[in-house]
């Protein structure tokens, strides 16, 4: 009977693949013990599948569109779920558009506030001396203003569409990442690895991109995950305002403003909405929380 005979070299080459793979089972596996943060994974799922067949549960044209006045604000029955608006538009379909809309803005707006602050961060941290204090100082002058303040400023500027908002809500939370970014970058800048890649003569933009910024991912990812919930909710508050999202385009924030004139006659045309915000912030606010769990290497067992 033939005996299959692995050398130690073997055995020890396949050790860090093992071990590499490993790690992103135990993140996940600490994240899966957190039931709180599952709760907020699973009502986020919901959303996001919501979305993408928003079509298909809802037609457009006919439930989220058309207005049809002898329907008017009536209350949840078997026909409307969740009743009908002032001008006789299905609530429920309204909302499952809604969500495309307020996922779209809270990915690219924090997209583009990873990318500009990311690099802003990372070349702060990484070069240090005066490019540092300049592009520090500029990013507290922009967290000296309020940050719906600015993007209220942005858009009132530029005009209220729905890129408009995206890039404006996105700008006005660059500081926030640039400094995550710094801090994680002036911790890691001066290890081994990023000292032999600098001693090859490899590029300075390389090495940020490929050895600096994948050590940061963890308080990148955690602040990332949270910087969804805030987006949702600004562009909730400019769309309540008339700033952000404009009719009839189905938007949380402006079915909000919509039924604040009939809270008295027929309040789900506020409920609802504004049940649905708090829930997807709450999600992503729980998600967030578990994710810093899972990846704070102080809490390995």
């Amino acid at each position: 009977m033939k005996h299959t005979h692995v050398s130690q070299a073997d055995s020890a080459s396949l050790q860090p693949a093992k071990k590499k793979r490993s790690m992103a089972a135990e993140v996940w596996m600490r994240l899966c013990r957190n039931k709180m943060a599952m709760i907020g994974l699973a009502i986020l799922l919901v959303l996001v599948f919501c979305a993408i067949f928003a079509n298909q549960l809802a037609d457009y044209e006919t439930l989220v569109i058309k207005q049809d006045m002898s329907i008017r604000l009536q209350g949840p029955s078997a026909e409307h779920w969740l009743g009908t608006d002032e001008y006789g538009r299905d609530i429920l379909a309204r909302l499952i558009h809604g969500s495309r809309i307020s996922l779209v803005v809270g990915l690219v707006s924090v997209s583009i506030s990873l990318v500009v602050g990311g690099l802003c961060g990372a070349l702060a941290g990484y070069y240090g001396g005066i490019i540092d204090n300049v592009i520090m100082r500029v990013m507290d002058v922009l967290l000296a203003v309020p940050s719906i303040l600015l993007s209220i400023t942005i858009v009132a500027a530029f005009g209220t569409n729905l890129f408009n908002v995206m890039v404006a809500i996105g700008m006005s939370s660059v500081p926030g990442y640039a400094r995550i970014v710094r801090a994680a970058v002036l911790s890691i800048k001066d290890q081994e690895f990023v000292e032999s890649s600098r001693s090859i003569g490899t590029g300075t933009l390389r090495i940020i991109l490929q050895e600096i910024i994948p050590n940061c991912l963890a308080p990148i990812i955690v602040q990332a995950t949270l910087g969804v919930a805030s987006a949702i909710l600004s562009t909730a508050s400019l769309s309540f305002i008339g700033l952000g999202v404009q009719q009839p385009v189905p938007e949380w924030g402006a079915m909000l403003s919509g039924g604040r004139t009939f809270m008295r006659d027929a309040i789900h045309l506020t409920v609802f909405p504004g049940l649905a915000i708090v829930i997807t912030v709450l999600a992503l606010n729980l998600l967030g929380d578990g994710l810093r769990d899972a990846l704070d290497p102080r809490l390995k067992q």
